[in-house]
């Protein structure tokens, strides 16, 4: 079997990832990456995540920016860029002019000069500015469109958004924005500037993105709005320093200093139970692949069971087999109609001629994007003995905004992806954390319901703010739902860090993606439908596989407060089982990064997986995990690891 190329291996694609150029503008470093200023620091503080410029079309659908003409003129305090954008898609296509610059005082203006060049329905065309979820709580000032300032901070709990006669409303004091200012550490204030637009900014951790994000266009403006071939758009972000910080500002670069990570017994939580949903792909689970999946020790299968469609029962035959086959319980979505009681009378019928292991019920109205308390009334009715969860099956911001009915439901459950608003691996690493946030933000309003987080994938399932429909792919493109990234380290690594942070946070259920298949955990024996595009291996098991059978092997156990220097760069878990440690750790990286794993035990067992071994842990997994790794004696409770680009490494000890 071919070996795959070391780029697909690491992020399911055979092309180099873009260039980032570090810059610095006096006290303050940053990143330039494909048209966008990301990480801009003063010193270890994060004033900015990202600024950029995004299209968005008629359903929200994010427009690619082409670059061309890049300029790029640097010294060791100042920088000047120039560059000329297209994007375009379908109807779309808008050209901008973009130049940013940077100056010696920490001053950098970052302008935007557009012509739109056919006519097209868009929802925001301009600049969106993230700052870092870090900011929680901290006071700032707002500067309005008419000049008046208002006291506030950023918040630390998710603000929640609310429709308001068919408008968004954020509940926040950050709309009409012209300015906004804080502190970034002590004596020094950043200043953040707006021209050309209104700005409001939202929390972005509704959908998982670790920020809180300003944009121009207020969500309470008509959208989608049509915009003339001709239109001019001019935009300009300014960031000042408002207090000059001293001449010897600490310049020294880290970058080669190896990592920490530190692990704490105390706050010790349970491990959640742990899930996959069926295939999308409709094919049937071969002997092979049920074996592969029975080492993941699964709690449960998730099906989807739509009672408006004929061909339910036999989904639900389907899955019933699947699941005594694994000897696992089934989490069963049903989605309801206003025919609700109707639908469920000829559903319980259906369950006495099937008899499947059900676990827990999901219960969805079509049309309502967290389920009402009538319609889980109405379940119990047909279903009085069986477990009841609620909530939503799109994003949590669906149940920021629409809370579920708690005295009703024996839990509460929400989806989440990590592409909502970004799609480069940056990005997706940045969401991890703010994982958790959702659950903590959760139990403000639902108290001690356990929380079922369900299902998790890479991309969206479906686009729930679509306001038209929605195109097919065409013969040579991948389906919206398939993500390269599903048979990659990058997507192992990916997976590690939301199992550490939903389990951290205290999540009681996770349903992870599919059985099989490009959305799945392995792919299907006839493997990759689109070979060219999804580079998988027929009959192979993903990387992130091993991470899900290196989790369930704790299965019962409970999750560690684990933390690295560096999340960005080196994510971390640490399990513990019966007196046993497993301590996980991921390179989200194209670079090699030196870890120091502290307070650990005298001898550890480690094993990698990483460029040198993946193609043998994907094509006879079996064996790979028969591997139990090697010896390694730590130096007072020190153990120093070098992790490849995008390796796992996983450390075991038994220590309490």
């Amino acid at each position: 079997m071919n070996q795959l190329p070391r780029s697909v291996l690491y992020y399911g694609k055979d092309e180099p990832l873009p260039e980032g150029t570090h810059l610095r503008a006096g006290p303050l470093s940053m990143i330039f990456e494909a048209g966008d200023l990301r990480y801009i620091r003063f010193g270890d503080r994060e004033i900015l995540r990202r600024v950029y410029v995004a299209i968005r079309d008629h359903n929200w659908d994010t427009i690619l920016p082409q670059l061309s003409n890049l300029q790029i003129e640097a010294d060791d305090d100042a920088f000047r860029i120039t560059y000329d954008v297209e994007n375009k898609s379908a109807d779309v296509d808008f050209c901008w002019r973009g130049t940013i610059t940077g100056d010696a005082d920490g001053t950098i203006t970052f302008s935007m000069d557009g012509e739109v060049r056919s006519t097209f329905r868009r929802n925001r065309i301009g600049f969106c500015v993230l700052h870092p979820m870090d900011c929680a709580g901290v006071p700032c000032q707002i500067e309005k469109v008419d000049g008046t300032v208002e006291e506030s901070a950023f918040p630390i709990a998710i603000g929640p958004q609310y429709i308001i006669d068919g408008e968004i409303k954020p509940v926040a004091p950050f709309n009409n924005m012209r300015a906004v200012r804080y502190a970034v550490t002590s004596g020094i204030e950043a200043e953040v500037r707006f021209e050309g637009e209104t700005f409001e900014m939202e929390d972005q951790r509704n959908w998982t993105d670790a920020s809180y994000k300003t944009y121009g266009t207020p969500l309470s403006q008509p959208f989608p709005v049509e915009v003339a071939a001709g239109t001019e758009i001019a935009q300009r972000i300014t960031l000042t320093l408002k207090t000059q910080p001293a001449s010897n500002t600490d310049r020294r670069d880290t970058t080669d200093a190896p990592l920490t990570v530190e692990i704490s017994s105390a706050d010790a939580r349970p491990l959640p139970r742990i899930g996959l949903g069926t295939a999308s792909h409709g094919e049937v689970l071969r002997p092979q692949e049920l074996e592969r999946l029975k080492l993941l020790n699964l709690s449960h299968l998730r099906v989807d069971i739509d009672l408006t469609q004929p061909d339910y029962e036999f989904r639900l035959r389907r899955a019933t087999d699947e699941a005594r086959s694994l000897g696992v319980s089934l989490e069963l979505a049903l989605f309801l109609t206003d025919a609700a009681a109707d639908e469920l009378r000829a559903f319980d019928e259906a369950i006495g001629r099937v008899n499947p292991p059900i676990g827990t019920y999901l219960i969805f109205h079509k049309t309502e994007a967290s389920t009402a308390a009538q319609w889980v009334e109405l379940a119990r009715a047909y279903l009085p003995d069986a477990k009841i969860g609620a909530g939503t099956n799109i994003y949590f911001t669906d149940l920021n905004r629409g809370h579920p009915p708690v005295d009703a439901i024996d839990f509460v459950c929400y989806s989440l992806n990590p592409q909502v608003h970004a799609f480069d691996n940056s990005s997706l690493g940045e969401t991890l954390a703010a994982q958790a946030v959702t659950v903590e933000s959760a139990r403000q309003f639902v108290g001690d319901l356990p929380i079922a987080i369900t299902p998790v994938t890479l991309l969206a399932r479906f686009n729930p703010n679509a306001t038209g429909p929605e195109p097919e792919p065409g013969p040579s493109e991948l389906p919206a739902q398939v993500d390269v990234r599903q048979m990659s380290l990058f997507g192992a690594g990916w997976t590690l860090g939301s199992i550490k942070y939903l389990s951290e946070s205290g999540a009681s259920s996770v349903t992870y993606y599919e059985t099989t298949g490009w959305r799945g955990v392995m792919e299907t024996a006839n493997g990759s439908p689109l070979p060219e595009k999804f580079h998988s291996l027929p009959g192979g098991v993903f990387p992130l596989y091993h991470i899900l059978a290196d989790v369930s092997e704790l299965a019962g156990g409970e999750v560690l407060v684990s933390k690295s220097s560096d999340p960005l760069k080196v994510e971390v878990i640490a399990l513990r089982k019966n007196g046993k440690t497993r301590t996980m750790l991921a390179n989200l990286t194209p670079d090699s990064q030196p870890v120091r794993v502290q307070d650990v035990a005298a001898d550890v067992r480690v094993r990698h997986l990483n460029e040198t071994n993946a193609h043998h842990a994907m094509v006879s997994p079996e064996t790979f995990r028969a591997e139990t790794g090697e010896i390694v004696q730590t130096t007072n409770g020190t153990l120093e690891l070098n992790l490849l680009p995008y390796a796992v490494a996983q450390i075991d000890s038994r220590f309490c």
